[in-house]
């Protein structure tokens, strides 16, 4: 049987996978797992949030009604971010958390995701043990321990206050456009935003349960793109789903993707004596142009697996302080356990108005190098770092490109495939090497036919 948690909790299509019954019984199992009882007695606590998609409001009641039913006190703070739910487990002192959200996933999908106490993402051993709850008999208080369901009714309001006080520089002067994805940052962004001072333009700010991540968000920039050119906006912040990715797009309508962000971001906090040991954390997968414009600026990069988990666990095996992903997942240690779009967003646009630079001067600091991925199907993908013509070729095709290009070969976690990634200082190099590797790995990996 395939393990039930994959990279970020139990995620699937609503009433396929993922249904009532499972949500319950997995909630259940957390309450064994994570809900201990305390030594005083009293009952455990959990945050749950959501976004807005409709299979929310069913799934959010099935796992009400499985932590109430096993002895948990449960706080519903409603439609929040997923970075919200974090936060307010850790100000609430809760011993655990519960989002329900899909992320940038269309809105059939939707997720579990638990969260242990002080907001932090569950490690694999966690989850295995909530996998392994579920086959053993629930606990089930009777009389006076069954858990209370309450509205947790100012979460919002902590969660803007939080985001409020993170703000290094006002954002008087600055018109933005927010595009909320039509998903969980919808009521807060513009609030905070507009807290901020900004002038703001919102659009996807009209969730209906079935729009989330349609055509807008950090997934389908074009709307926030056309926007800024309307509104001659300074810039504008795109979120997805459930609001743990930001990305940018600058005055011209140009995306600043998460490693220009990161860029700017440890360039400012390296600046302010804010960057823990002058290091960055990211992934692999982070263009060149990142490492090679961090050591222009004298910082380092810590290089982890693809996942902003292997991110969180890099960046607290180091204590550092800012991490991330190029898709926009970016954590500030400092403020938060997880990517957080809408305090991204925030820190971004403070730069912008506190440097008097425009956000695309700012992302002048980076040289984004030519990027080409073909993912190589039909293949034997566990035996591509064990291939001796595989890697001899990786070997040259290195050599070859020098210090301004990079290969990377890695099985996918989640499809039949090998992922042939290469940069270069030009799209023609990066192309024809790519081409080449893809057909060795093919050549050398092919599948026997069934």
């Amino acid at each position: 049987m395939s393990r039930l948690f994959g990279t970020d909790g139990v995620r699937g299509q609503a009433n396929g996978l993922l249904t009532a019954e499972l949500a319950l019984q997995l909630a259940q199992a957390a309450a064994v797992v994570l809900g201990h009882q305390q030594s005083d007695g009293r009952r455990p606590t959990a945050v749950i949030a959501r976004d807005p998609r409709i299979s929310g409001d069913f799934i959010a009641a099935a796992v009400e009604a499985g932590l109430a039913s096993a002895g948990v006190d449960v706080y519903d703070a409603g439609v929040l971010p997923t970075p919200a739910a974090a936060f307010l487990v850790a100000d609430l002192k809760a011993d655990f958390g519960v989002m329900i959200s899909a992320s940038h996933n269309p809105a059939p999908d939707n997720g579990i995701k638990f969260l242990a106490r002080g907001g932090k993402k569950l490690d694999d051993a966690l989850e295995d043990a909530i996998e392994a709850a579920l086959s053993t008999p629930a606990h089930r208080p009777v009389g006076p321990d069954v858990g209370r369901i309450q509205r947790f009714a100012d979460a919002e309001d902590r969660y803007v206050v939080h985001l409020l006080q993170s703000l290094p520089h006002r954002l008087d002067g600055l018109k933005v456009v927010l595009d909320c994805a039509n998903g969980a940052a919808s009521g807060c962004s513009p609030q905070v935003f507009s807290d901020a001072g900004a002038e703001i333009v919102v659009i996807g700010a009209d969730p209906d349960g079935n729009n989330i991540n349609d055509g807008c968000g950090s997934t389908h920039l074009e709307k926030l793109q056309a926007a800024v050119l309307e509104h001659g906006a300074h810039l504008g912040i795109a979120h997805d789903g459930d609001a743990d990715r930001c990305l940018a797009v600058d005055h011209e309508g140009t995306v600043v993707d998460g490693d220009q962000i990161m860029a700017i971001m440890a360039v400012a906090l390296n600046s302010a004596g804010r960057l823990k040991d002058n290091t960055l954390v990211a992934t692999v997968m982070s263009n060149l142009g990142l490492k090679l414009a961090l050591r222009d600026a004298g910082i380092s990069m810590r290089e982890t697996a693809v996942g902003d988990r292997y991110v969180l666990e890099g960046m607290r095996d180091g204590g550092y302080s800012l991490g991330g992903e190029q898709s926009g997942h970016v954590i500030f240690a400092d403020y938060a356990t997880t990517g957080d779009g809408v305090l991204t967003g925030l820190q971004l646009a403070a730069q912008v108005a506190k440097s008097g630079r425009s956000l695309k001067e700012l992302a002048t600091i980076m040289t984004k190098l030519p990027q080409v991925l073909i993912n190589v199907k039909g293949v034997d993908k566990s035996s591509v770092n064990r291939n001796d013509e595989v890697q001899r070729a990786v070997r040259e095709a290195q050599e070859s490109l020098g210090e301004t290009g990079r290969v990377l070969l890695r099985p996918s976690g989640t499809e039949p495939v090998v992922r042939v990634m290469v940069e270069a200082a030009d799209m023609a190099t990066a192309e024809s090497t790519a081409a080449t590797l893809a057909g060795i790995v093919q050549n050398q990996l092919a599948l026997e036919p069934a």
